[in-house]
């Protein structure tokens, strides 16, 4: 097979998978616009066995359970405050562990970041087809 072909191929393939993950992305956090529900919860510190930077998020669930959402090692570069203070939460009703943090940063950072994937990928792919 020739080179170019095959890095053609895996190149469009690649972005593709990387273009539908970053629709998915956009589409969850629509749905949490549209459908979820905004809790306050409170940021709270990791175990001091626990190596991962950033803090962790405390929240109240609709049927008042208590529930802990980790935004990520990088929620520190996404505006998360600082430990004891309140920060927006919101989640779908049916799938309360899956919430994810109410800010604009926290929302569309995947998505952007797969769009991103998917454009180098299919510069790659143009690239190797010159």
């Amino acid at each position: 097979m020739d080179v170019e072909l095959v890095l053609s191929a895996l190149g469009t393939g690649f972005g593709l998978g990387c273009l539908l993950l970053a629709v998915r992305a956009v589409r969850t956090a629509v749905r949490l616009w549209a459908r979820g529900l905004r809790v306050t919860g409170v940021v709270t510190a990791r175990t001091t066995a626990d190596r991962r930077r950033g803090g962790l998020v405390v929240f109240p669930d609709h049927l008042g359970r208590e529930l802990v959402l980790d935004p990520g090692a990088y929620a520190s570069l996404c505006g998360l405050p600082l430990v004891g203070r309140a920060v927006p939460v919101v989640y779908v009703r049916e799938r309360p562990t899956a919430a994810r943090l109410w800010t604009l940063r926290h929302l569309l950072a995947p998505s952007f970041g797969w769009f991103l994937s998917s454009t180098v990928a299919f510069g790659t792919a143009v690239a190797a087809t010159s």
